[in-house]
């Protein structure tokens, strides 16, 4: 017995002395908010940048022994297999025997320490951790997969705004730090498809629909996002900004957002990233809380094109519980990787060519390797009451969320229930206030109006892009970042943006493809086409 007792202090001994892990303790930022008062832009003038509704220290607590080990014996030896590859390289790594899906999770897991806890280059860009991560890795590597085109075994960041029955589902509010609620549909198919759920990332609170002016990428669970182009000084885009600044930083291979108008669009083009805003309904929205039911999707956020067309393939799927679903046919890898840019007709709007030289260089660069490129003239279609129309599906849609996926537990339970709760402590819940709820409970409107209204902005939103799709016999229009977001938005268009470069100030820009309905499948051979003659997606220096 005397021999048992001393081998497990013994062990304990060995495993304390190789953990040598600093914990995050939170620091005086005051004179790094001082400093951002004079940042022309108003929105990265913050007001906080840790959080204190969260303890960061829970991101590894159960993982310090094995980060402490693998970073001291095999971080640097793999890191090179594993940083900036496609997920069909780092699934040939794993066929290869170079490393295991268990060293890939736990090489993420080790570099969200190595960049989330170090004060000169946190990002706040993950709210919380998977605890199973490591036992899902180890169970996918007793099984062979052949299929490089595959999600098995690739870890994956989720938007917190996405329900996994593993974590609280917070939208990065305080009043929903305990929505521990069951997985959402998208979470399911990616499980059954092998995908190892890592964790919850950092978003603009409410998916950027709660406060006015307020910083992109701030919530109060997570604190503020940070772009790692350029540390407060460089908008991490919004609403998705945490899943656009941790797949950036190559702390998860890829990652899931969600977008109502530009909430993919931004992040990815902020961050050097492809994303793709799906057309409504080719992706499930149930178990993810809404903003507006009329126009929410979830879509990929990846590196490069093809990783986003295995994540898109994976979280397609009819949902019986959506009146806009449909069902998709997955997309064929094949004939995007046979994709030539001669075989597509691209509108590109004079205005931006004019005034935008990054712009240009990829439009030329599109012509020059064959596609047909057309000038086409922005139109001068309005969307009059587009935020009416988020107002309005917000506040119907969030009670049905609760009721629907809402734990019971909550203390709020509808707009009014938030802004109650929040006011109870404005400085830790509400920082920026929370006006864009405040006006959601003052004004309504009928049910014949709300449907009028909708119509005419759906009708609006498809005759500003069917013009010049039809005049012009176009299979995409071009546009910047998430410029054309809200068009598309009330359209039900699917956009993809791919890097297209750098501003002056080192900021990422995005070329974004905008196709007709469920026309993804030619958007990613586009997409995929360009990619591999611009080749301009780069890495932050993290």
């Amino acid at each position: 017995m005397k021999k048992i007792i001393l081998l497990v202090l013994l062990l304990s001994i060995i495993s304390c002395s190789q953990n040598n892990l600093k914990r995050w303790v939170n620091y005086d930022q005051s004179s790094e908010i001082i400093e951002n008062l004079e940042n022309k832009n108003q929105r990265l003038r913050y007001k906080r940048i840790q959080s204190i509704s969260n303890n960061k220290n829970d991101l590894i607590n159960g993982f310090e022994n094995e980060i402490s080990i693998f970073l001291k014996t095999r971080y640097d030896k793999i890191k090179n297999l594993i940083i900036e590859k496609s997920i069909p390289q780092i699934q040939k790594s794993v066929s290869n025997g170079k490393f295991s899906y268990y060293e890939l999770t736990l090489f993420y897991l080790s570099r969200i320490y190595l960049i989330e806890f170090d004060k000169e280059k946190y990002l706040n860009s993950i709210i919380s951790i998977n605890k199973n991560a490591l036992s899902e890795a180890k169970l996918r590597d007793k099984n062979i997969n052949s299929n490089v085109n595959s999600i098995y075994g690739i870890p994956i960041l989720l938007k917190d705004n996405v329900g996994f029955g593993g974590l609280a589902t917070t939208a990065g509010a305080v009043s929903l730090k305990d929505n521990f609620t069951k997985d959402a549909l998208i979470v399911e198919k990616l499980k059954n498809s092998g995908a190892i759920i890592l964790g919850k990332t950092n978003l603009s609170e409410w998916a950027n629909y709660f406060c006015l002016g307020c910083p992109n990428g701030y919530s109060a669970m997570g604190g503020q996002t940070l772009n790692p182009y350029g540390r407060k000084k460089i908008d991490s885009g919004g609403s998705s900004s945490g899943s656009g600044v941790a797949t950036t930083s190559n702390l998860s291979s890829v990652s899931i957002g969600s977008e109502t108008s530009g909430s993919i669009l931004s992040p990815s083009s902020s961050n050097s990233l492809v994303g793709m805003k799906p057309t409504i309904g080719s992706v499930s929205r149930s178990g993810i809380i809404p903003i507006s039911s009329s126009l929410d999707t979830a879509g990929p956020m990846t590196k490069f094109v093809i990783d986003n067309i295995i994540v898109m393939n994976s979280i397609i799927g009819f949902d019986k519980n959506d009146p806009y679903s449909y069902t998709k046919q997955p997309i064929n890898i094949d004939l995007v990787k046979s994709s030539d840019l001669s075989n597509y007709r691209l509108g590109y709007y004079s205005n931006y060519y004019q005034n935008d030289s990054l712009y240009r260089t990829n439009i030329d660069l599109l012509e020059l390797n064959g596609a047909k490129v057309v000038e086409i003239n922005p139109k001068n279609i309005a969307l009059t009451n587009f935020r009416k129309l988020l107002d309005e599906d917000m506040r119907r849609d969030l009670v049905k969320y609760f009721n629907d996926y809402g734990n019971k537990n909550l203390v709020v339970n509808d707009i009014k229930s938030i802004i109650n709760y929040n006011s109870l402590d404005t400085i830790i819940r509400a920082p920026y206030g929370q006006e864009i709820f405040e006006g959601i409970i003052k004004d309504t409107m009928s049910e014949n109006d709300y449907k009028l209204m909708k119509e005419k902005l759906f009708f609006n939103g498809n005759k500003f892009f069917d013009l010049d799709y039809n005049k012009y016999d176009l299979d995409a229009v071009i546009s910047i970042n998430n410029y054309h977001a809200s068009y598309a938005a009330v359209a039900h268009n699917p956009c993809l943006t791919v890097p297209m470069g750098f501003r002056n100030d080192n900021s990422p820009a995005g070329l974004t493809f905008i196709g007709a309905s469920k026309n993804e499948q030619i958007l990613y051979e586009i997409g995929y086409a360009f990619e591999q003659v611009s080749k301009k997606r780069r890495k932050p220096n993290n």
